[in-house]
């Protein structure tokens, strides 16, 4: 009877540790995704911060083109405003990205903008801000397939059913116009 109950008492031990494995690698999967969405968050507002110098420096050139200058202010007001899901971001980004490429539009009718140094640094700058924003999409929807896919497959299923693990967003592109590559010519 002795050896039946240390064999009973070894495999709940067992499992139970097996269970907290399982625990410990969701929690470990679920925080890279928290991280990976703050490092986009920190691009995100760097390209938002970007953005007004862009604007003044392209209004000074094109004093007639009030439109687009509203337009590109009111897609950042909208991309920068709290409380919205991954989902929401990404809508938002894409309307700002959108902006952005007729606010360069507008720039190319421009010579002397085009060759105005401190607007060439903004454009750089933006077009840094952009590639690690791209990076870090790349980075963050690696780590949400890691996550999701970890919550949906059995048995860490079952233990991410029990802790309520939920399945984190992508972010994605939804527009196909956003999909394709802004050409911008200087």
């Amino acid at each position: 009877m002795e050896i039946g109950l240390v064999i009973v008492l070894a495999l709940i031990v067992i499992f139970s540790l097996w269970v907290v494995g399982l625990y410990n690698g969701l929690v470990r999967l679920r925080n890279l995704v928290q991280e990976a969405w703050r490092q986009i968050d920190v691009e995100l507002q760097r390209r938002h911060d970007l953005i007004p110098n862009l604007v003044e420096t392209v209004k000074g050139y094109a004093k007639h083109e009030k439109g687009t200058f509203e337009e590109v202010t009111r897609a950042r007001n909208m991309a920068v405003a709290p409380g919205s899901s991954v989902a929401e971001q990404a809508q938002q980004e894409n309307m700002l990205t959108q902006a952005l490429g007729r606010l360069i539009a507008v720039a190319e009718a421009y010579p002397d903008l085009k060759a105005n140094q401190n607007f060439q640094q903004l454009q750089q700058e933006l077009t840094n801000t952009e590639d690690r924003i791209a990076a870090g999409r790349r980075f963050y929807n690696a780590n949400v397939r890691e996550l999701n896919t970890k919550i949906e497959v059995f048995p860490s299923n079952i233990v991410a059913g029990l802790f309520s693990f939920k399945r984190a967003e992508y972010f994605e592109i939804e527009d196909p116009a956003a999909r394709q590559t802004p050409s911008v010519e200087f």
